[in-house]
This record gives C-alpha cells, structure tokens and sequence, in this order.
C-alpha cells in the first residue's frame, strides 16, 4: 500500500518492534562484546517510516529506555561505551522523526495534486448516465501514472437525435501531456454528436478539431500527433449498431458466453493521419440482441502482457464466463482479469466503456 495515501498494513508496521525486540534478545542472549544497539537505533528509523508521528516518538522512547536498561544490565551506564550506545538511539529516533515529518508534509503534497487532477479529470472525462433509453452504460479508468491519474485515454456518450452516440479513443502520448489533446477531442464530439448527420460526418469533424489544434503546436505534436477512435452509434430503437473504427482497438460484443470480436470490414487510418489516404471507411452495421453487451477499450487492454510477454485476448479469456446482467458486471470481469494477468503491472492508460441492451 501506498505509504502517502493511508497507513501501512498491520505486518508492516509490527516491523519497527520487531527489530527492537531482535535487538534487545541479541544484545542479552549473546556474549558481553556483542551488542544489540545499532538494532535498537534502525527501529526508530523505520519506525518514522512506516508509524505516525505519535507512534514513532512512544517507539523511540521504548527504544531510548530499553538502551539504557540494556547499559544498566551490562554495567556500562555511565561509561564512554554506554553513552556512545544511548546516543545513538537518541540520534536515531530524532532521525526517524525528522523523516517520519518530510513523508508527512510530501503525503499531503501529492494528495493536493490528486485531487486537483481528480477534479480535471471529472471535468474533462465526466461520467456518462447510466442508463439512456433500453441501454445501460459504465465505465472504468485507470491512468498509467497513477500519481496524476489523468491520462491519454479519452471516452464519451452523448444522446442524439441520431440515436446514442459513443466515443472511445486513444491519444497519441500518455499522462498530463496528452490532456489537452482530449479535451479538444471530446469538445469537438460533444459539438458534433449533435448535428453530425452521420458517423463518416462526425468523425470528419473530429479529426478537422485535431488537425487545427496541432497547426498550433511545434514539433513531433505538430507532425506526428494522432487519436486512434472508434465511434459508435445506436440507432433510435437501440436494435441496430453502427461503428466507425480509425486505427483503433476492435470492440466486443458480448452475448450470453459468447464474445465476439467486432473487427472493421474496411480498416481507415487514426484521426489526425486521414490526410495521408483520401479515401474513408464506411460505417460497419451489427445487429443488437436484447441483453448483449458492447465493450469498448483502448491498448491498454489489448497490450497487456503476462509474465510471458503473450498480449491479453478479451475474445478468448472473457470467453464462457457470460452471461452478464449488466455493463459493470462486464467491465468488473475485464479489469479483473486483467489485474490477473499482468499481475497487477499494467504500465498505459487503460479505459473501458460498456453498454447493455435491455430490451423494453
């Protein structure tokens, strides 16, 4: 567990007494030129590390009294060698008290700016309704840094008078850098969802958004910056779905245990790269059965590896574990796996948006 985000675990914080406790038997248990001092002084070090600031000082003053017992017991009280052992102790449990305030005042350091960037996050990727119409929506996020928690990964819904109307992208970078990115990304779908007629239209507008907000930027972000996306949309009755893939991951479709991958018929070029080939992709058309699901992620899914280096397969590890009542039941199952996967060292931003047809 994160030390500057709450307390360690109970095995963790016994740490501290049991070196004191090492050292006190050592020092009784073995001959009179062996001493266990040092031990006593490294306790209240770590005990600055891992205990609060009232835990660390009782410590260091157990560790201080059990010193100069110690000293009494061996006749050195009162000795060069004797005050040289109390010393220690004492300079050691100052020293643990100091470092016990710089964790503090960093701790809440960093938790300032997790909640500053908490708080653009939910301006910048707020959480969709969880329910528009027959569909049940959710998502899920987890930035690769995980101090910032904010990253490239960029997602939205917006309901139309087109029907229901889906964003899931990638951009270009990772972290910080790539916010601003999103936010001209999700600016121009929330705009354009709502007049584009359809989805060549919408994303036409989109990578238009992209290429203006990069003639403003120098270097690689100029030349080299892309959003893979897929755009997707429900129709009026939520029975027939319509998606439009630009470099981006496949989405799932999830029916009873089957998992299906939704691969584009015609794979087209990341938004912001459509100069390079002037022909587009047509829309791809599926059919929705009351209760499937429709997982959208990003490469952060795809890209997870195992201890292996094998790549994580949604189709085939998600595969037989349905049917699933609902889009939060199958985005908990994802991350779940996952997490077991990578065994929890997942490295890119990952996101995940799923949407449930219940049928009226």
């Amino acid at each position: 567990m994160d030390r500057l985000s709450g307390p360690w675990p109970l095995p963790v914080r016994c740490i501290p007494a049991a070196i004191l406790l090492t050292g006190v038997s050592f020092d009784l248990l073995t001959p009179i030129d062996y001493h266990g001092g040092p031990l006593l002084a490294v306790s209240c070090v770590a005990a600055g590390v891992t205990l609060s600031f009232r835990s660390t000082l009782l410590h260091s003053v157990v560790a201080l009294g059990a010193m100069v017992g110690l000293t009494v017991g061996h006749g050195s009280f009162g000795h060069v060698l004797g005050a040289a052992e109390i010393a220690n102790v004492l300079l050691a449990g100052m020293i643990g008290l100091g470092v016990n305030r710089l964790i503090a005042r960093y701790g809440r350091s960093l938790a300032t700016v997790r909640s500053v960037a908490e708080a653009a996050q939910r301006a910048i990727l707020p959480t969709p309704p969880e329910r528009i119409g027959p569909l049940d929506i959710a998502v899920r996020y987890r930035a690769a840094q995980s101090e910032a928690r904010i990253g490239g990964d960029v997602y939205a819904v917006e309901d139309t008078p087109y029907g229901t109307r889906l964003l899931i992208g990638d951009v270009r970078g990772k972290g910080l850098g790539a916010v601003a990115a999103v936010s001209v990304v999700l600016g121009a779908f929330r705009e354009a969802a709502e007049w584009a007629s359809d989805l060549p239209e919408l994303a036409g507008r989109l990578e238009h958004a992209l290429i203006r907000e990069g003639v403003r930027r120098s270097g690689e972000d100029q030349t080299e910056g892309f959003t893979t996306a897929l755009v997707a949309e429900f129709s009026a009755d939520c029975r027939t779905l319509r998606l439009l893939n630009r470099g981006h991951p496949a989405p799932y479709l999830l029916v009873g245990g089957v998992v299906l991958a939704l691969d584009a018929v015609e794979p087209d070029l990341p938004l912001g790269m459509g100069r390079l080939n002037g022909h587009r992709s047509a829309p791809d058309t599926h059919a929705l059965p009351p209760g499937g699901s429709l997982l959208l992620i990003t490469d952060g899914v795809t890209e997870a590896r195992d201890s292996a280096g094998m790549f994580y397969d949604p189709a085939v590890r998600l595969a037989g574990r349905g049917p699933f009542r609902g889009p939060r039941e199958v985005i908990d199952a994802l991350v779940s796996d996952v997490e077991e996967w990578t065994g929890g060292s997942g490295t890119d931003d990952m996101a995940v948006l799923a949407v449930t047809y219940h049928s009226p």
